[in-house]
């Protein structure tokens, strides 16, 4: 099995509140303690809910980021997908529906279809062991790793979809963040962690992505040298 821990590379660094932390080191403890004592069943019912935060988080960026293309893919939804004022609000669409949303992130995928069921055959998987029905198709190690490696693999090409949409998340951030005196911190630090982290749910997967950007793209933007030093604050951060 490939590192379970590895999913947490692909959850936000840091929260908003303490409770969105303290929600998801509860799946993480609950994956933990059910592996330790065999119980892979509930085991992989709290590891696919650290994969579905993730998701929502991923849609979360596309609202933030492409506000207006979000309000055109989120059609056929319900409200409170549009209404959503953090990431866990997506939870109010069915989980697999969801995935749809995904969709938007792999305009390059000829079988897009093909690819988005493998994600929503996990949610039917997991609702399928969520029920008092007397199955238990996690009754062996081997098993249960197979589908954690699922899980993973599934999540790198969802993180890899997304690079367009962090890198344009980050572009604006700088060219936004330029000016000290209009930004929403003077602080360098604090407009990191508020307005790039915070806001936008970032991990330490979007951050690796961050980092590659060449921001000698920007060097014909006005005061390219504040837009250096704010990349230079987040390579010191996070390098």
């Amino acid at each position: 099995m490939a590192e379970a821990d590895e999913i947490l590379n692909y959850l936000p660094l840091r929260f908003k509140n303490p409770s969105e932390q303290e929600y998801i080191n509860f799946l993480w403890d609950s994956f933990e303690s059910n592996y330790k004592n065999e119980k892979y069943q509930f085991s992989f019912i709290a590891y696919h809910m650290l994969f579905m935060s993730f998701v929502y988080f991923n849609i979360w960026q596309i609202k933030i980021v492409r506000d207006e293309d979000f309000h055109k893919i989120k059609l056929g939804f319900r409200d409170e997908i549009g209404e959503a004022t953090n990431p866990f609000r997506f939870s109010k669409e069915g989980e697999a529906k969801i995935f749809d949303l995904i969709k938007y992130l792999c305009p390059s995928v000829s079988d897009v279809n093909t690819l988005i069921k493998q994600y929503k055959n996990l949610v039917q998987e997991r609702n399928s062991i969520a029920h008092a029905n007397g199955n238990m198709p996690f009754r062996t190690k081997e098993y249960f790793e197979t589908r954690i490696n699922d899980i993973i693999r599934y999540a790198d090409e969802i993180q890899e979809y997304s690079k367009p949409v962090i890198l344009e998340c980050f572009e604006k951030f700088l060219i936004e963040s330029r000016n000290k005196s209009k930004r929403q911190y003077f602080d360098s630090n604090e407009q990191i962690n508020e307005v790039l982290i915070h806001q936008h749910y970032l991990s330490k997967k979007d951050l690796e992505i961050c980092l590659k950007y060449d921001i000698t793209k920007l060097a014909e933007q006005p005061n390219y040298k504040e837009i250096q030093k704010m990349f230079e604050s987040v390579q010191k951060e996070f390098q």
